[in-house]
């Protein structure tokens, strides 16, 4: 059998437990509940959701009046809060406070007269909720090449997504410095995000191959992904058993694994104790 060695810090993260626990309890004790968009993005756990009774949608308008509405990890903006108050929607808030930190703040800056720039994937839910937080003037950048590009302003405040790099952030900051007369920086990359990240680091040196495990649109998993690559490992990135590749594994006699923040445990046991019988 091969020698399967476990990231230190894996699977759910406090926000994306949280959210999960919330859900079940309420599915078990209330009944149906709704989701605008996937709550995680993980879709095996969400398949199991949504057999206790979780209803997906994806528009706020395809609601019904009175519904309990379950609001996910990567929070919504806050015309979406106001639309489900209108139909006297039951809120489930489960928004990860890392989410609701970053939220806070772009709001507070740009209420100050911040022109707010924010790190991140201009397609994820977590970048659309800050943007809804936000009455000012906004950007989102996905890296310092963008941030290079922005018209100067005198006043500027960079947040960032929760599951960026902070390396990253840092190499943005830096070109905003040339861009504006008053940088304000608020390192909103969440704790877990850190750690999750540099226990894959952990792993180069140590291991033949590395497998992330983690939903193929999940933002966090891809970034452990690239951090693999970027230590030098052979590393696969797959998102259930069937993904495998036993040619992959040929010659590899130790592996590693990570998974991404909304990957369930049941699915990272899955996933490891296949490959250590193949």
């Amino acid at each position: 059998m091969r020698e399967i060695i476990l990231a230190d810090h894996a699977g759910f993260c406090f926000g994306v437990k949280r959210a999960v626990d919330g859900i079940v309890r309420a599915l078990a004790e209330k009944g149906a509940a709704w989701s605008i968009g996937m709550p995680i993005h993980n879709p095996q756990e969400v398949a199991r959701l949504c057999a206790l009774g979780l209803m997906i949608v994806s528009d706020v308008r395809d609601i019904p009046d009175g519904a309990r509405v379950f609001i996910r990890a990567h929070g919504e903006a806050l015309s979406v809060f106001k639309e489900l108050q209108d139909k006297n929607a039951h809120i489930m808030d489960m928004t990860c406070p890392f989410v609701q930190r970053a939220q806070a703040r772009a709001g507070e800056l740009s209420a100050r007269g911040y022109h707010i720039v924010l790190l991140g994937d201009i397609r994820h839910p977590e970048i659309r909720s800050i943007q809804g937080h936000v009455d000012g003037s906004i950007d989102v950048v996905a890296d310092e090449t963008d941030a290079a590009r922005l018209p100067k302003t005198r006043l500027a405040a960079l947040i960032s997504q929760t599951t960026q790099r902070e390396e990253l952030l840092a190499s943005v900051a830096s070109a905003l410095v040339f861009r504006t007369e008053e940088l304000h920086v608020c390192n909103t990359v969440c704790r877990a995000t850190v750690e999750r990240q540099g226990a894959v680091r952990a792993l180069a040196g140590k291991v033949d191959g590395l497998v992330v495990i983690g939903g193929h649109e999940s933002a966090n998993t891809a970034k452990l992904r690239d951090i693999g690559l970027a230590c030098g490992m052979d590393v696969i990135w797959i998102e259930n058993i069937n993904e495998l590749n036993g040619g992959w594994l040929l010659g590899k006699g130790k592996i590693g694994a990570a998974a991404g923040a909304s990957t369930p445990l049941w699915l990272i046991t899955e996933v490891c104790t296949k490959i250590a019988r193949m």
